[in-house]
């Protein structure tokens, strides 16, 4: 069966990212794969409004990709149902290679565990003239023959017929409670069916004549024949009895298929145990894991769109398995074991780069996915006003408006005003709303950006959002932490920052004094215009 592909966009999942992964997933599915779309984070107020307007469901959100138990290849059939034998459960233990097994009821919800060395304790020390089983597991487990049958469940004691006739008919009192082994001898049979026993063991595949026949039937007393003699047939008995009597523990250490494989090893390794059962959130046994089964895995299989930087990626990224990179931003510092496609392009949205994706497979563009595609290139390129913007996403742009059948101003500045209320954002939401970070030095950078037509409302909280910035910087690991405030109709932004980057970004940005709040006339793009200057300092210094 083919497995899923996840496609996603970075940690601040921004329109280009979101409906670039909707618009990819399309396309693969179209050319035969089995994609998912999924985002990293909550969607902002302008993405909501795209995928409303076109009529398009939120992608799901994917915490992460770390390999789980169900990637692993444990055991599903290890496993033995509790009302089995004792006999059973160790032929089952040699024929998988294990030393223990979970134990489970009729509906496979976990009960317990039971180990070889347990069973080997039973052998030595267990009790022998007491059995509590079924039928089936004495048949099964004796390689009996099956004479008459009235009862499913057998309990009482066991005896085997050793002395003579008269002196084992004188002395020991036989009830319906006993269960008799016994060779071919008449007036022992005749004593224990007239005893109304619970079950007859006839050895060396003895059988009842006529009368005694009948009378076991009248009697109705369960009667079964076995191939060997007496000793071995004594020696075999106990383990008929049913598993769980040796349950070893009721609540073994178990693992949520959900769980990962970073968690089995840890555990494993203080733990010390070899097996362990999985379990679903219901508590049904799955199977069973071996410490040595934890090299088996399946990697998850995912696609990158809008980003190739692995702390811009989804949480064990570095578990996953990357088919495929579709990006416009510099190379970043993901890497791959093994060849893959990966197609950058010099252009102002990842969109345009899929729109051509489309047109090498020959396959058709729906009208809302234009729509979204369309959608991405306005925001990424600020109606087609940032530096970033190229011929390419202004040819894409008029295409698929033409499919969707929108007017791109009317349409680009609905959407702008839909994301640029800052109404009721928290000052967190603000600062880190479009927020991505860059090594820088030996620490981090953190450039945030956020698009509004009401910049009053934000410097009117000016304070709170130093403070802010400030804060990533004393207790996370930044040097910078800076807000670009952009308004789309004016071309330009108004850049925040943390005071202790003041006199770095004099010199970044060749600003005398800087002040918070400083209004960059047609600074717009954080990877051509905000980030490079800062790179480049850092690479002079």
């Amino acid at each position: 069966m083919q497995t899923t592909t996840y496609i996603f966009g970075h940690k601040m999942p921004d329109t280009d990212t979101v409906c670039a992964s909707i618009s990819l997933s399309y396309l693969k599915n179209k050319l035969g794969l089995k994609t998912e779309p999924r985002v990293l984070g909550a969607l902002n107020k302008e993405t909501k409004f795209v995928l409303d307007y076109f009529d398009i469901p939120e992608p799901a959100f994917l915490n992460d990709v770390k390999v789980q138990i169900r990637n692993m290849h444990y055991n599903k059939e290890a496993m033995i149902e509790e009302h089995l034998s004792i006999y059973r459960a160790y032929k089952e233990m040699m024929k998988f290679e294990v030393t223990g097994f979970p134990l489970v009821n009729k509906q496979k919800k976990l009960t317990g565990y039971v180990n070889v060395k347990e069973i080997s304790r039973y052998l030595i020390d267990g009790e022998f003239n007491y059995l509590n089983t079924s039928m089936d597991n004495i048949i099964d487990t004796l390689g009996a023959t099956e004479i008459l049958r009235y009862d499913d469940e057998i309990e009482g004691n066991v005896l085997a017929a050793a002395y003579k006739s008269e002196t084992f008919i004188n002395r020991i009192q036989l009830t319906s409670k006993d269960i008799l082994i016994v060779g071919d001898r008449y007036k022992i049979l005749e004593y224990a069916i007239n005893s109304s026993i619970k079950l007859l063991i006839i050895v060396n595949n003895g059988q009842l004549d006529d009368e005694l026949l009948n009378l076991a039937k009248d009697k109705r007393v369960n009667v079964i024949s076995v191939p060997m003699g007496t000793f071995k047939c004594a020696n075999m008995i106990k383990l008929c009895n049913y598993v769980k009597l040796l349950n070893i523990n009721t609540n073994p250490v178990s693992f949520n298929v959900y769980d990962t494989r970073d968690d089995f090893i840890e555990v494993s390794s203080k733990l010390g145990h070899t097996n362990y059962p999985i379990v679903n959130k219901k508590g049904i046994c799955l199977g069973m894991m071996r410490l040595v089964d934890a090299n088996v895995f399946e990697r998850k299989k995912v696609i990158l769109v809008d980003h190739n930087q692995q702390s811009q990626s989804v949480d064990g990224i570095e578990e996953a398995s990357i088919l495929e990179v579709i990006d416009h931003h510099n190379l970043g510092t993901i890497g791959t074991t093994m060849p893959i496609n990966f197609r950058s392009m010099p252009v102002g949205c990842t969109c345009t780069i899929i729109y051509k994706l489309f047109l090498e497979a020959n396959v058709e563009i729906p009208k809302n996915i234009a729509g979204i595609m369309l959608s991405s290139i306005l925001s990424d390129t600020l109606l087609y006003k940032s530096p970033t913007t190229t011929q390419l996403d202004i040819e894409a742009g008029n295409k698929l408006a033409k499919i969707a059948e929108i007017d791109q101003m009317e349409y680009g500045m609905k959407m702008f005003k839909a994301a640029s209320s800052v109404e009721g954002l928290s000052v967190y939401d603000i600062i880190h709303t479009d927020m991505k970070t860059f090594k820088y030095e030996n620490s981090t950078m953190a450039i945030g950006q956020v698009m509004t037509l009401d910049f009053d409302n934000i410097a009117k909280r000016e304070h709170e959002v130093i403070d802010g910035l400030n804060n990533m910087c004393n207790f996370g690991n930044y040097k910078v932490a800076l807000l670009f405030v952009t308004d789309v109709i004016k071309n330009g932004s108004y850049l925040f920052f943390n005071e202790g980057s003041k006199d770095l970004l004099e010199e970044a940005y060749g600003i005398d004094d800087i002040k918070q709040g400083v209004y960059l006339d047609g600074i717009v793009s954080r990877k051509k215009q905000m980030l490079p200057p800062l790179l480049e300092l850092d690479e002079r210094r």
